[in-house]
């Protein structure tokens, strides 16, 4: 999800709810402690020099139970992220969480929440290295069996 993204789900939600991956609410005294952009500048392992951009959010939770953080609040903080830091509104936005240690998430919106996803490390240059692309799972339509007659798969 963009930043865009997430601020127009803003002007369509009820309440600020956010699942992580686990599927357990975030607790509602949640603050969003920093909106910001994040600059990856590195080299791969096959020798390409990268730059990536991210915008991230930190979401911060404390003993302030009685702390919740509105929905035009949050509005406004995304908006003045925008206009007073030069946020790219196109970028993707990802959630620092804390768990065991410092955590970070992407997001998508269903049914009016916002779900926490897990990021996965990967390897940007698998030709240069020797990595094999993975398989492709055959897709087989509702009803009928990926094994071939015999094979004894099934």
């Amino acid at each position: 999800m963009t930043l865009a993204d997430f601020r127009t789900f803003l002007d369509h939600v009820d309440s600020l709810e956010f699942i992580q991956v686990d599927g357990t609410s975030v607790a509602p005294h949640f603050h969003i402690t920093e909106v910001g952009q994040l600059d990856r500048f590195f080299i791969d392992c096959g020798g390409t020099v990268r730059k990536t951009s991210k915008v991230n959010f930190q979401m911060y939770i404390d003993v302030d139970f009685d702390h919740r953080l509105s929905i035009e609040k949050l509005a406004g903080i995304v908006d003045a992220s925008i206009d007073q830091l030069g946020l790219n509104p196109n970028f993707e936005l990802q959630v620092e969480f804390q768990g065991t240690s410092i955590e970070n998430y992407g997001l998508e919106y269903e049914q009016g929440k916002f779900i926490f996803q897990a990021l996965q490390t990967d390897c940007l240059a698998k030709d240069k290295c020797g990595i094999p692309d993975k398989p492709v799972k055959k897709k087989v339509a509702l009803g009928q069996s990926a094994c071939a007659p015999g094979s004894g798969c099934c």
